[in-house]
């Protein structure tokens, strides 16, 4: 199945979607948001100051709003200088010379109400909640929906800035935690006081996030691959016993992905943990929480075998996301399978790690059952379409194949960590992961990637016993498609190398067993 003619895709789709030529000429060096929160009357109000490196000459800069927040002015060189607007996209007439090579800035002033989030995060923007206690406890998310549903930027994946500054200023009652290392707390007269952040490394729009409530924290120090680590947790009051037994999980997360994906990709901001008023995301450096202090998803298993239950979902995946999608970001949310496949399948090699091989397997196995082959794993390009659910477990059954395939378990680590080595700190396509991927092992997964992620398509190996051979064959693969499979006959294991065309197999069979590591169908014809 692909993505139908009907699909109808709107201009505010491409310019959101796209890398416009207001964007293209501008390359983004650094962020300083500087907002303030009004939590009773659930209204935002700041500036952005945008640093830049000029590749072109260009008259024109695309900057995202999504309303019913306001740009009110914008600046540059303390010159106030006009903009049109075109729904979320404002064009910036700049009347400074933009001469190529050299930084400059602009400062965007906005206001309003943001949008409220309904069901945080899959329907971003804030969440403006209360504890138990009745104080404000509020949070950002907006993935897919964009970081413009809450503050002016290039929002757009394949552009990230290489350093940013957050100051939120709130009431002195309460505490703000945004991503990075808090620098100061600047108190004020009117009973306010404003958070200082600072974020060191490269960030994606949607990965900076503010939190504010009625926080408590506890830290540790982590002796990881590149020394020493930060960890710190931000909770409710209320809560501070609970966090400190549930997020022991936190440095066994830490003590498995190093080893499986390399060095923690964020040493200089640290790592927090932050309780919030909705599931959990993957912000960087400061990864939200709301699982409730339950093991598994809010308590239940989404493999329905057991292993589910090891570990705090949201503490795993979310943290997951450190090394693919902040660290490893997509160009393009059509290829969000890059954060979600790799995360999904950390879920597995976080078991691998503390409980074995085979429980990995049995949990990752168990997550099929989740898949809906609704439509491909990759969106559509340039209209910020990303591709079915299914990214997460059919890309992480994938992923389980190709470990098999390999059959070199430490091989595949080496390319993982790779991945987070060679692609540290960047931007990337399908195209790139799928060839490093191919090179490293030696073996082309062309039409494997193609026939998981651009089709609904399961394989499905079919095979029929004959009096003195057995008969076997690929059927609803894509044109091309070879990849080998591991089976037991009589006993003995053996790889095949199935095509599309009926191969045979000289000797009398009895059994044929199909290993359950491959995502693949198994039908036997009589």
């Amino acid at each position: 199945m692909s993505w139908t003619k009907k699909t109808q895709f709107t201009k505010q789709d491409t310019l959101r979607g796209s890398v416009t030529p207001e964007r293209i000429w501008w390359d983004l060096t650094y962020y300083h948001l500087d907002i303030s929160v009004v939590p009773d009357k659930k209204f935002i109000e700041g500036k952005n100051t945008i640093y830049y490196r000029v590749l072109q000459n260009a008259k024109r800069m695309q900057i995202d709003l999504q309303p019913p927040l306001q740009i009110t002015k914008i600046t540059q060189n303390n010159k106030k200088i006009k903009f049109t607007s075109d729904g979320n996209a404002h064009y910036v007439i700049l009347e400074a010379p933009q001469k190529p090579g050299s930084i400059n800035s602009i400062t965007v002033y906005y206001q309003g109400q943001p949008k409220e989030a309904v069901n945080a995060p899959w329907d971003g923007g804030f969440s403006w909640k209360k504890d138990a206690n009745g104080k404000p406890f509020i949070a950002t998310s907006c993935q897919g929906l964009g970081a413009s549903v809450w503050w002016p930027n290039k929002d757009h994946m394949y552009d990230e800035v290489d350093s940013m500054a957050i100051s939120v200023r709130i009431p002195k009652t309460l505490v703000n935690v945004s991503n990075g290392r808090l620098r100061k707390v600047e108190e004020h007269q009117d009973n306010t006081k404003t958070y200082h952040w600072f974020v060191s490394n490269p960030i994606n729009n949607y990965g900076v996030n503010l939190n504010i409530g009625d926080y408590v924290s506890f830290s540790e120090k982590y002796l990881g691959e590149a020394g020493e680590l930060d960890m710190t947790y931000f909770v409710l009051r209320d809560h501070l016993n609970k966090a400190k037994k549930q997020f022991k999980d936190a440095p066994k997360m830490m003590k498995a992905f190093e080893h499986w994906f390399g060095k923690y990709p964020f040493y200089e901001d640290s790592y927090k943990i932050v309780e919030v008023p909705y599931l959990g995301m993957e912000h960087q450096s400061s990864v939200t929480y709301g699982n409730q202090f339950k093991n598994g998803y809010l308590g239940s298993d989404l493999s329905g075998t057991g292993w589910g239950l090891k570990f705090d979902f949201i503490i795993i995946h979310e943290s997951g996301h450190e090394w693919f999608a902040n660290n490893i970001t997509n160009k393009d949310i059509a290829d969000m399978w890059i954060h979600e496949s790799f995360t999904a399948y950390s879920e597995s090699l976080f078991l691998d790690y503390y409980y074995g091989k085979n429980a990995a397997a049995e949990y990752v196995i168990g997550t099929r059952r989740n898949i809906r082959n609704d439509k491909p794993v990759i969106g559509v390009y340039n209209v910020n379409k990303e591709g079915s659910g299914d990214m997460y477990y059919k890309g992480a059954n994938m992923l389980h194949t190709i470990r098999q395939i390999i059959q070199d378990d430490e091989k595949w680590r080496a390319i993982l960590r790779g991945l987070n080595t060679d692609f540290y700190h960047q931007t990337v396509t399908t195209k790139a992961i799928e060839t490093y991927i191919s090179n490293k092992a030696g073996t082309n997964f062309t039409k494997v990637f193609d026939q998981y992620l651009r089709t609904t398509k399961i394989p499905v190996f079919e095979y029929k016993i004959g009096t003195n051979a057995t008969f076997y064959r690929w059927n609803n693969v894509v044109k091309g498609f070879d990849m080998p499979l591991d089976v037991t006959v009589n006993g003995q294991n053996k790889r095949l190398n199935p095509s599309r065309a009926w191969q045979t197999l000289e000797l009398t069979t009895n059994t044929l067993n199909v290993d359950k590591n491959y995502f693949v169908t198994v039908k036997k014809l009589y």
